[in-house]
């Protein structure tokens, strides 16, 4: 690689900071809804299995 292809380079990576600088937000907002999504999911699962143990003749 020659030094104008690094500085290229460099120039490229400073340029994808820059863009990403919010990306972590919006990631950890996706997580965050994922998360909440499965805690759902097993918190039915739960419910749903205690229900369908759950004695009615008591």
């Amino acid at each position: 690689m020659s030094d104008k292809d690094d500085s290229q380079l460099e120039d490229d990576f400073i340029t994808d900071d820059e863009d990403d600088a919010n990306t972590p937000i919006e990631v950890a907002k996706t997580n965050l809804t994922k998360r909440r999504i499965i805690d759902n999911l097993l918190e039915e699962r739960r419910l749903q299995k205690q229900l369908n143990e759950y004695d009615f003749d008591l």
